[in-house]
């Protein structure tokens, strides 16, 4: 089988009430974190070229900048991880003409928390999911994980042509904030991510949408300090070298170009790229080293700008962009690009029918 049921039906997205400013972030940089000089006036500029106006986040910020226990930590991430989690699955289902009875495998991403019994379990009690239900809750593969979670969804369907899985992605790393981490990734951090939550629906069961052709993963060699949490006293402490984007600059060509051919397809062939946005070096490496014009990735730029890096909901936030607000015609394809810790990239191939 070719996985040519694999229909993504709907899409959803959901945000928590607070809104962070870029003049909010660059407000708070100089009042919580001891940078002084040179040091203050480059996070400034950061701050500044970032191409990210807002972000949305759980409490207001006087609040998130406030030490806090890890206990506490875990008991708000699972309050709003389930509360946006439901908010965001209802969402999903509605737009898809479906209920939580028509789903075989529900899918939950997370990497900003942890909670046993996880988020998939809360919500099967909550929303009425059916007792015998496929459960697999995403961990570990942070920002790469939302479309991983379209990768496994494909492949179950693969195996049942006629199902249904229900991927939902919650990321609260507003909850990650260390007030007393000067160390380069935290501040940058800081900067960067946002809170939020999607959701995708796939299905082989009657349904309009593009299809699910292909998918691949690939480890880059060496790189296990890429990317990451360390899992301190404090809460989450986040791993992020600044050599990233130079690491997927050296080998997302090469990727892109040997998975496509597998198909018979070039870059040229793609009538969009759903890249995640991890920041905005990332997203303009990216562009350079395939070549890309700016409407072929314009949706990933617009939820940096409007949502910042949503870890793994990100890339689904910008395929709600490209299926909400873009027309396609059949026959078109589509490339899904996500990256993160292992360090690890993630690629589907899509096709409009």
């Amino acid at each position: 089988m070719n996985g040519s049921g694999a229909i993504i039906a709907a899409t959803a997205t959901a945000l928590p009430p607070h809104e962070l400013t870029r003049e909010s972030v660059k407000y708070y940089l100089d009042k919580v974190f001891p940078l002084q000089g040179v040091r203050l006036d480059a996070m400034q500029a950061i701050v500044e070229n970032s191409q990210i106006d807002r972000r949305f986040c759980i409490h207001p910020v006087e609040y998130i900048v406030e030490p806090r226990s890890l206990e506490e930590l875990s008991r708000d991430y699972i309050e709003h991880s389930v509360e946006l989690g439901q908010r965001v699955a209802q969402d999903c289902l509605a737009r898809a003409g479906r209920g939580p009875r028509d789903v075989d495998l529900l899918i939950t991403v997370s990497c900003t928390g942890f909670m046993i019994p996880s988020l998939d379990a809360h919500l099967i009690n909550r929303m009425g999911f059916r007792c015998d239900v496929r459960r697999l809750p995403v961990t570990e593969l942070g920002c790469a994980a939302g479309a991983a979670a379209l990768a496994r969804s494909w492949e179950f369907l693969q195996g049942f042509p006629e199902a249904t899985a229900l991927i939902i992605s919650v990321e609260l790393p507003s909850l990650t904030f260390q007030r007393r981490d000067v160390s380069q990734a935290n501040l940058i951090s800081s900067i960067l991510f946002g809170d939020g939550a999607a959701a995708a629906l796939v299905t082989g069961n009657g349904a309009a949408g593009p299809r699910l052709v292909d998918a691949r993963s690939y480890t880059f060699p060496d790189s296990l300090g890429a990317m990451g949490f360390d899992l301190k006293n404090s809460g989450f402490h986040i791993v992020l070298s600044k050599d990233i984007p130079d690491l997927i600059r050296s080998k997302v060509k090469d990727l892109v170009t040997s998975f496509l051919a597998k198909h018979g397809l070039r870059r040229e062939d793609m009538a969009a790229f759903v890249l995640h946005p991890g920041g905005q070096k990332l997203l303009h490496y990216v562009q350079e080293e395939l070549g890309l014009e700016k409407r072929l990735t314009q949706p990933s730029w617009d939820v940096l700008r409007e949502f910042g890096n949503l870890s793994s909901a990100s890339v689904l936030f910008v395929l709600h962009e490209w299926l909400t607000k873009r027309s396609f015609s059949p026959g078109d394809h589509a490339l899904l690009a996500a990256f993160g810790p292992g360090f690890t990239a993630e690629l589907l191939l899509a096709q409009w029918s």
